[in-house]
């Protein structure tokens, strides 16, 4: 890494377990970099890894703010508000959103910042804490060229692979159809699933077999065996975050004046029981209603 790159001061605003992870993959690469949080139990752990925390009424100027929290309204209120990056950070400094935020309150945002005289970037990331503490994380890029050329360093060092997708807000439309897909995977391939083990088919075997033809994802080719079979149920996304997400996809869609009648079945399918999963559970628990009702239909 050239000087100039270990050079680049990034503030990681949101230090979950995805902000965490960027964060301590970022120094470990050679930036200087500094965290915060609101929750102080958030900033101990950080701290404790070896990572400088501040109180977020104690930014540093940097070159770069990454943002990595759970709603386009924290967004808002990070910008515009406590802190008040608008406000506070340097001139020519870069905010980098790694939400999965509302691309209209997005292209909103962007516009204040490029107003302050501030340049922006939506950045919204897959992969996982997994993928952020290894530093193989997807981004998809909704900006103009030069900011991304300016902070290139920093993102290479964060994601294996980068897709510069248009403008900004252009990035978090394509998150939210990339969500919508996988919330849709899930539960076509539960249904999948359910139907070949009431025939008597393994669902181990009938995985291999989709994941032989056109019908595989990554859900049959990763969730399913990573988290499902496995029980494991801990990919580090919560089912609440796949809901809101869907709700911004719906949204979104009503906004274009585009009727998506799969893309609302799939938002009804999901929140048709609050409780089966609950938001705290992790996002792949949606497949188990349905596997359960094959299972209790086989033992009839």
């Amino acid at each position: 890494m050239s000087q100039a790159s270990r050079s680049l001061s990034i503030t990681v605003i949101g230090l979950g377990q995805m902000g965490g992870n960027m964060a301590l993959t970022l120094k470990a690469a050679g930036f200087v970099v500094t965290g915060t949080d609101v929750f102080d139990a958030a900033r101990t752990k950080l701290a404790a890894l070896g990572l400088s925390v501040v109180a977020p009424d104690a930014l540093p100027a940097s070159d770069v703010y990454l943002l990595s929290l759970p709603t386009s309204a924290h967004v808002r209120e990070v910008l515009e508000a406590s802190p008040g990056l608008l406000a506070l950070a340097p001139k020519g400094s870069v905010i980098v959103d790694t939400s999965t935020s509302d691309p209209a309150v997005s292209r909103e945002l962007a516009e204040k910042v490029t107003a302050a005289g501030l340049h922006w970037l939506d950045a919204p990331v897959s992969g996982g804490p997994k993928g952020a503490a290894s530093g193989k994380l997807g981004m998809l890029l909704g900006g103009d060229d030069t900011t991304i050329e300016r902070v290139m360093p920093m993102l290479e060092a964060m994601s294996a692979k980068r897709t510069h997708v248009g403008g900004p807000g252009s990035g978090h439309v394509v998150k939210l159809a990339n969500n919508y897909l996988c919330a849709a995977h899930l539960i076509t391939t539960a249904e999948a699933v359910a139907m070949a083990a009431k025939a008597g088919v393994d669902p181990a075997a009938c995985l291999a077999g989709i994941n032989s033809g056109s019908g595989r994802s990554a859900i049959s080719e990763v969730n399913f065996p990573e988290w499902v079979l496995s029980e494991r149920f801990d990919s580090g996304f919560t089912t609440g975050l796949m809901r809101k997400d869907l709700r911004l996809a719906r949204d979104a869609a009503e906004q274009l004046g585009i009727p998506l009648p799969l893309l609302q079945a799939v938002v009804d399918a999901w929140h048709a029981n609050p409780e089966q999963p609950t938001d705290t559970d992790d996002f792949n628990h949606i497949t188990m209603p349905i596997l359960a009702r094959a299972s209790q239909a086989e033992s009839h």
